[in-house]
C-alpha cells in the first residue's frame, strides 16, 4: 500500500511529529501539548442510555496532534477521504476519524494505540463502507475521565457514538483491548451489531488464565497486564520513560517490526498530557468489573457471525478458541509471519480476511449514507 512521505529516511522527517532522536528525549509529562483548532461545529449530545438529542454545542474541530491533520505518513490521499471529528456522546467528548460510503463499520483499536492503528486498512475499507475509527475513552484525543473503563460502559460509549453519527446497525472490528469492548458491544446490544471481527486478545473471565509463573515467552507477552492494573506506581515508573516502556511493548510483540516513526507517534501521544497514562491504564484497572460482566455475558452465546484473527507469531488459533466459548458461529484466520499488531504488520492479509467476512453484510442492501442526527461539520 502506498504511503505519502517526504524525501529521505522517514525517521528524519518532521511532518506532524518530531524525529525519533528528539521524541524520546522530550516526552516527559507536559512536554508536548495537544493543540486543538478553534473551528466550531454543531454536535449531538447523547445522554447515557438515551436517544440522540440534537443541540447546538460549540466544540473545537480536532486539528492538533493525534488528529488526521497531524498524523505522520498516512497512505496517499488519506486526508481527502477521512476527517477527524469530535462527538459528544455518553457524557464524554469522543474523537473519531470518519470517511467512505456504504454500510457503517466501526473500528476499535487496542492498547497502547489510537485510531492510527487502522490507517493502512482504512482507505480500501472506505471504498465499500462508512468507516468510523474511534479513540477509546481515555486514549488519544478522546476525553479521559477518572471512571467508566469497564467494557459495559465502553460499549455504551460506542453505541452513543454511532447513534450520534446516525448509524443504527453496524459491523464492528476490535483489536487487543478493542476485542473485549467489541464483544461487550455485541453481547449487550445484539440488535445493533450485524457482524463482529476480533483480533489478538483474551476475554476476562472467559479465556483460561495462564499460570502466575509461566515460561519466559509467556511472561514477556503478558507481564504488562498486572503491571497496568496497579494504582499510581505504574504511572510514576513510566512517566518520563514512555519511550522505554511502550517501545519495549511494540518491539517484543511484533514479528514484522513497526517503523520507528509509528512507535514514536504512539509514544508522543502517551507523553503529551498528564492524564494520558492514567487513561491508557484505565481499561486494565477496571478488569475486576469487566470480569464480573463477562461472567454474565458468556451465559448467552452470541448468534451473529464472528471472525477471529490471530497472528501466527502471537495468539494464533487461541483467538478463535476464546470466541468459540462465547459464540456459535466463529470463523478463524491465522496470519503467518505476523505478531500481535496484525493491522499494521500485515494490512493486506487483514484486508483480505475482512473483505471476505464482511461481503454478506456489504450486500444486504443497507443505506450507503448515515441518517444524520445533526450536522457534524468537518
Amino acid at each position: 500500500m502506498s504511503q505519502a512521505s517526504g524525501n529521505g529516511d522517514p525517521d528524519d522527517q518532521t511532518n506532524a511529529g518530531l524525529p525519533r532522536r528528539h521524541v524520546l528525549r522530550t516526552v516527559g509529562a507536559g512536554a508536548l501539548g495537544l493543540g486543538l483548532g478553534g473551528v466550531a461545529l454543531t454536535a449531538v449530545t447523547v445522554p447515557r442510555g438515551g436517544a440522540p438529542q440534537p443541540q447546538a454545542t460549540s466544540i473545537p474541530t480536532p486539528e492538533g496532534f493525534g488528529s488526521v491533520g497531524q498524523a505522520p505518513y498516512l497512505p496517499a490521499g488519506f486526508a481527502k477521504t477521512f476527517t477527524s471529528r469530535f462527538v459528544q456522546a455518553n457524557g464524554i467528548r469522543q474523537h473519531v476519524v470518519v470517511g467512505g460510503e456504504g454500510p457503517p463499520l466501526l473500528l476499535i483499536h487496542g492498547w497502547p494505540e489510537t485510531w492510527y492503528a487502522w490507517r493502512l486498512v482504512m482507505p480500501e475499507l472506505a471504498e465499500h463502507f462508512t468507516v468510523v475509527a474511534v479513540d477509546q475513552r481515555g486514549i488519544g484525543l478522546t476525553e479521559k475521565p477518572t471512571s467508566g473503563y469497564d467494557t459495559r460502559t465502553l460499549a455504551r460509549d460506542m453505541v452513543a457514538l454511532m447513534d450520534a453519527l446516525g448509524h443504527q446497525r453496524f459491523a464492528v472490528v476490535g483489536h487487543d483491548t478493542g476485542m473485549p469492548i467489541a464483544y461487550a458491544l455485541a453481547a449487550d446490544h445484539p440488535e445493533r451489531v450485524a457482524r463482529l471481527a476480533v483480533a489478538e486478545a483474551f476475554l476476562p473471565a472467559v479465556t483460561p488464565s495462564p499460570p502466575l509463573i509461566g515460561t519466559a515467552q509467556v511472561n514477556n507477552r503478558l507481564w504488562h497486564i498486572p503491571f497496568n492494573r496497579l494504582t499510581d506506581v505504574n504511572e510514576q515508573l513510566v512517566r518520563g520513560r514512555e519511550g522505554i516502556y511502550f517501545g519495549w511493548q511494540f518491539a517484543t510483540k511484533a514479528v514484522r517490526k513497526l517503523p520507528d516513526y509509528v512507535v514514536d507517534h504512539y509514544v508522543r501521544i502517551l507523553a503529551s498530557q498528564h492524564d494520558a497514562l492514567r487513561g491508557s491504564f484505565g481499561w486494565y484497572r477496571a478488569l475486576d468489573t469487566t470480569s464480573a460482566q463477562d461472567q454474565q455475558r458468556k451465559a448467552r452465546l452470541l448468534t451473529l457471525p464472528v471472525l477471529a484473527i490471530g497472528g501466527a507469531g502471537s495468539l494464533g488459533e487461541n483467538v478463535a478458541g476464546t470466541m468459540k466459548l462465547v459464540a456459535h458461529d466463529v470463523r478463524s484466520v491465522v496470519i503467518p509471519g505476523t505478531g500481535h499488531w496484525v493491522a499494521e504488520e500485515a494490512p493486506q492479509e487483514v484486508l483480505a480476511a475482512l473483505t471476505t467476512f464482511l461481503a454478506p453484510y456489504r450486500t444486504q442492501g443497507r443505506s450507503t449514507r448515515p441518517q444524520r442526527a445533526a450536522t457534524l461539520g468537518k
